[in-house]
């Protein structure tokens, strides 16, 4: 489903990523992990068009490297982002109709928005109510569910769990299991046992490179990996 080749990101004249390269096949989850600055996250700015970069990223078989960030949720990319960004003025419903707008998804976004509030209980419940008068953890729920009402078949999860409390953390790896039976999910994630737990395979960048790869079993095994990210 996806493919990136020989990926080179740049903030400006400040490159972050050199030379990386991974699939991702058709219902998969893949993990990205590893510590903060090592460059995940531009990885997968890189793959949403939001970075400057070198390289191939090829979607279901299509070069879409050169794409602006608008055209990937019309061909089914959804990049959920770090830090939640919900519209804090506007109400749960507003927000999770935002993320219906492009031309694959509006015609289903009622639809698409009872779904979301069927996963997310607590977002029914606040329908009504301004996204910056939710916790943290409901936000998270609201950024994960605005990113599903564009109807995507590959969905980029930047750090779901940061700054969330831990019984909420496991409720949104709860859900993104769930998810994986009909969504092909790319994380990164700072809780890199969740991370690895629900993973097929995964990666861990080290100073911007791919240093290990494996399945997500292989790297919960691996001494380097629970030495330095695991704690053991």
């Amino acid at each position: 489903m996806l493919k990136v080749s020989n990926l080179e990101s740049f903030y400006g004249a400040v490159q972050v990523v050199w030379d990386v390269s991974f699939d991702v096949n058709q219902g998969e989850v893949v993990s990205i992990i590893g510590a903060n600055g090592a460059g995940k996250t531009t990885i997968l700015k890189s793959v949403a068009g939001l970075t400057d970069h070198k390289g191939s990223i090829r979607f279901n078989g299509r070069e879409i490297g050169n794409l602006p960030a608008h055209k990937m949720a019309e061909l089914g990319i959804a990049y959920v982002p770090e830090g939640r960004k919900v519209f804090p003025q506007m109400t749960v419903l507003e927000n999770l109709r935002m993320g219906s707008f492009n031309k694959r998804a509006r015609t289903e976004r009622e639809e698409s928005i009872a779904n979301v509030l069927d996963i997310f209980p607590r977002l029914k419940e606040r329908a009504q109510q301004y996204a910056g008068n939710l916790s943290g953890g409901e936000q998270q729920m609201l950024a994960i569910g605005r990113g599903l009402t564009s109807r995507p078949s590959l969905l980029l999860l930047d750090e779901p769990s940061l700054g969330i409390a831990p019984i909420i953390v496991d409720e949104i790896f709860a859900t993104i299991q769930q998810l994986k039976k009909e969504i092909t999910i790319v994380l990164v994630e700072q809780h890199v046992h969740h991370a690895l737990a629900i993973a097929d395979k995964g990666y861990v960048i080290e100073h911007g490179k791919i240093a290990i790869s494996g399945t997500g079993k292989e790297l919960q095994a691996n001494e380097h990996v629970k030495k330095a990210y695991l704690g053991i």
